[in-house]
C-alpha cells in the first residue's frame, strides 16, 4: 500500500487543490492511503471529513506579518508542530508528501527531512503553488522538494512546472449545457434568458453585492436573472423578479456550486487562485476583480484566462453599477460573444492537473 500525506490546510484555497489530488490518486489505485493533515482552525475540519479522508491535526503556526510577542514564541510553536507531524509520518508510514503552502505545509516540510528527530530516512516532497506569487512555506519547501509544480509561469519557485490547480472532478467533468435545466430548476432561475452568477469567496465582497444589487432594476430591465451568494454575514435586499419573469436570487452561500456554474452564462467573482481555476474549466465568461490590497497575486492569477480572451480583469475601484450596465449587461446580451469567451476561458484552464499531480506523486514514491 502506498502512503500519500497531503498538506494543504486554513483556506479553502488549500484544501481543494490537496482534496482534488487525493481523489486522482485514489482513481489511480483505490489501495492508496492518503491522510490530509490539517489544524483545527482552518476549514479542513469540515472539508476533509466530508469528502471521506482522515485528518491529523498539528498545531498551527501562523507566521506574524509584524515584530511582536508573537515572534518570540515562534520557534517553539514550529518545534511542536514538527514534532506532531513527523508522529503523523511515522504513524501512516508516509512514502510522500504533498504540499500545497500555507501553515500546515511548513511542518511538513520541515518534518519530511533525514534526521529530522531522529528519523532515518526522509520523505520525498511534491510542493505544488497555486498561487501567481509563491509563500514562504513553499519558497521553503521547494529547497529541497524532490519536485516543485506550480499553477502559472514564474511564481517564483526556481525550476517549477506548470501543472495548474487541480480541480475536483465533478468540476473539471461538468456539461454545463447537459446540466442547465436541472441546475436552474434547482435554483428556481428562469429556463430562458441569461444568468449572471456573483460570489465574492467564501464571506462575500462589498464590493461585488453593492455594484451589482444596485444595477439590479436594469439587469431586470434586460431580462437577465442574477444568482448572487453575497456572504453569510451579509444580505441583499431586493425585489426578487422582474416583470418578464427573470429573477435576483440572493443567497448567503452556494454549497453546490457545480450547479451554479451550469445554471450561469457569465460571472462576476473575485480571482483568488482556486476561483480562476475552476470559473476557466468548466468555460464560463468571468468578470475579475481582484482584492484591491495584498500583493497583487490575483490580479496576476486572472491574466493568463483574460490573456486568452475568457474573461476581464476590473479594478475593485472601478465595479461600480455603472460598469455592470455599461459592460456587464451588453455581454449577457451577446450571445455569440459569449460562446467565444467561454471557448477561450476553456481552453485557459487545465483541466488534467489533479490527475497529472496524482501521477507525478505516484512517480515521486517510486511506484
Amino acid at each position: 500500500m502506498i502512503s500519500v500525506i497531503v498538506a494543504g490546510g486554513g483556506t479553502a484555497g488549500h484544501i481543494e487543490p490537496a482534496l482534488a489530488v487525493a481523489d486522482a490518486l485514489r482513481r489511480l489505485d483505490a489501495s492508496i492511503r492518503v491522510t490530509a493533515l490539517g489544524t483545527e482552525r482552518g476549514l479542513e475540519t469540515r472539508l476533509v471529513p466530508e469528502r471521506g479522508y482522515p485528518l491529523e491535526l498539528i498545531p498551527p503556526v501562523p507566521l506574524p506579518r509584524k515584530p511582536t510577542a508573537d515572534l518570540l514564541r515562534l520557534p517553539g510553536r514550529v518545534r511542536a508542530a514538527v514534532a506532531r507531524t513527523r508522529a503523523v509520518i511515522d504513524a501512516v508510514e508516509a512514502d510522500v508528501i504533498v504540499g500545497f503552502g500555507g501553515y500546515v505545509a511548513l511542518p511538513a516540510y520541515l518534518a519530511a527531512g533525514a534526521g529530522v528527530l531522529r528519523r532515518r530516512r526522509a520523505v520525498p516532497v511534491v510542493v505544488h503553488e497555486a498561487n501567481a506569487k509563491a509563500g514562504i512555506a513553499n519558497k521553503v519547501g521547494a529547497r529541497g522538494a524532490a519536485r516543485v509544480l506550480a499553477a502559472v509561469p514564474d511564481s517564483g519557485l526556481a525550476n517549477a512546472r506548470v501543472v495548474g490547480i487541480p480541480v475536483r472532478e465533478s468540476i473539471t467533468s461538468l456539461d454545463r449545457a447537459a446540466l442547465r435545466e436541472e441546475a436552474r430548476a434547482h435554483f428556481g432561475l428562469p429556463a430562458e434568458g441569461p444568468v449572471l452568477l456573483v460570489f465574492g469567496g467564501s464571506q462575500g465582497a462589498r464590493t461585488l453585492n453593492e455594484a451589482v444589487s444596485a444595477a439590479a432594476p436594469q439587469l431586470s430591465a434586460a431580462g437577465i436573472s442574477v444568482l448572487h451568494a453575497h456572504g453569510p454575514k451579509n444580505t441583499l435586499e431586493l425585489a426578487e423578479s422582474g416583470e418578464d419573469g427573470s429573477r435576483y436570487l440572493a443567497v448567503p452561500y452556494l454549497s453546490r456550486m457545480d450547479l451554479a456554474y451550469a445554471a450561469a452564462d457569465a460571472v462576476v467573482c473575485r480571482s483568488g487562485a482556486m476561483t480562476v481555476a475552476e470559473v476557466s474549466a468548466v468555460g464560463l465568461p468571468a468578470f475579475y476583480v481582484p482584492l484591491p490590497h495584498g500583493n497583487g497575486e490575483q490580479e496576476l492569477n486572472a491574466r493568463p484566462v483574460v490573456r486568452h480572451g475568457g474573461g476581464r480583469i476590473v479594478p475593485d475601484a472601478e465595479l461600480t453599477p455603472k460598469y455592470v450596465i455599461d459592460e456587464v449587461i451588453p455581454l449577457l446580451m451577446d450571445t455569440a460573444g459569449l460562446i467565444e469567451m467561454g471557448r477561450a476561458a476553456a481552453g485557459a484552464g487545465h483541466r488534467d492537473a489533479a490527475d497529472e499531480v496524482a501521477r507525478i506523486t505516484m512517480e515521486v514514491a517510486g511506484r
